[in-house]
């Protein structure tokens, strides 16, 4: 008998080791895979690092001193503690955390967009529009400093959600590799030399100086454009001297054209003129008008 029930309880183990394996093999393929988030960390074996970075605009294009043009396309990366960051001039800066909890940020600290300059000089790079940070978008700005290689130097959060990046490198080494006007088109050149002379001669206020410089540098994009324009001739107009040949040239054949409708209006009315050169040298022309006022006509013309 104590035989007979040792055979049942074996037949009974045996049968329920025999359900669980089904159940967990047979159904085991119908079981459905939650994705990681996109601020899961780095031990998301579902998802590729990249494809959790979800950019909120493109770059904008590559511009600046033509040497820095030869930085698109690479990618710099920096390990602190347990971040590691990676700056792609013209491009953008991630953060990535080196940690393998569940939750772990990885993330854009900026996006492309524009320079920063001051005194004729690129003072740094500009990256905004970065993963959302409280109320704001994080951003970074990046300083370069002269180097004998390129790499990414540093990197801190001076104020929240915004980031400094020290960038060494060699292209920054020389004493005029910075300087803004020589990156400038001929004609933006002209316009800024039109500008400095206009403030020179106090035709335009320096605010007025610093709109055109903006409109200048968004042309030719190394500002991100505001769609605030400004016109130096419309500036310089309200002065009232002329600042050019062509505009002396343009005020005479106005008052030549107002000359001779003055002389066809005085002929319409029956008014008598005398023209006598008095000056050859010099090409003056006096006028004498006698006085004569036509029937019924109630003074509207009284010429001397």
């Amino acid at each position: 008998m104590h035989c007979l029930c040792n055979g049942i309880h074996h037949c009974l183990s045996l049968w329920m080791v025999c359900v669980s394996l089904f159940i967990n093999h047979g159904f085991g393929g119908k079981m459905k895979i939650v994705e990681e988030p996109n601020t899961f960390g780095l031990n998301n074996p579902f998802l590729a690092q990249g494809n959790r970075l979800q950019p909120k605009v493109i770059p904008y294009p590559v511009s600046g001193p033509a040497h820095f043009h030869r930085l698109a396309g690479k990618c710099f990366i920096l390990t602190e503690s347990t971040y590691k960051y990676e700056f792609c001039p013209f491009h953008n800066i991630t953060q990535h955390e080196q940690s393998f909890r569940w939750n772990a940020y990885s993330g854009i600290l900026g996006i492309w967009q524009e320079w920063e300059m001051a005194n004729n000089t690129f003072t740094g790079m500009w990256m905004r529009d970065g993963d959302a940070c409280g109320t704001r978008n994080r951003e970074t700005k990046v300083i370069f400093v002269c180097s004998a290689n390129s790499k990414l130097a540093q990197v801190s959060e001076p104020s929240t959600c915004v980031y400094s990046l020290t960038f060494e490198t060699p292209l920054v080494c020389h004493p005029h590799s910075l300087l803004v006007y020589p990156t400038l088109s001929e004609q933006l050149q002209i316009e800024w030399d039109e500008a400095e002379q206009a403030l020179y001669e106090g035709l335009i206020t320096e605010q007025g100086y610093n709109n055109l410089l903006r409109n200048i540098f968004e042309d030719a994009g190394l500002l991100k454009s505001q769609k605030v324009k400004m016109k130096l001739p419309e500036v310089a107009a309200d002065s009232g001297t002329p600042n050019s040949l062509q505009k002396c040239t343009e005020d005479f054949e106005k008052q030549r054209e107002e000359i001779e409708r003055l002389h066809a209006l005085l002929t319409h009315h029956n008014i008598s003129f005398d023209s006598e050169q008095t000056d050859d040298a010099k090409g003056t022309v006096s006028t004498t008008v006698k006085e004569q006022l036509l029937r019924g006509d109630n003074g509207l013309i009284d010429l001397q």
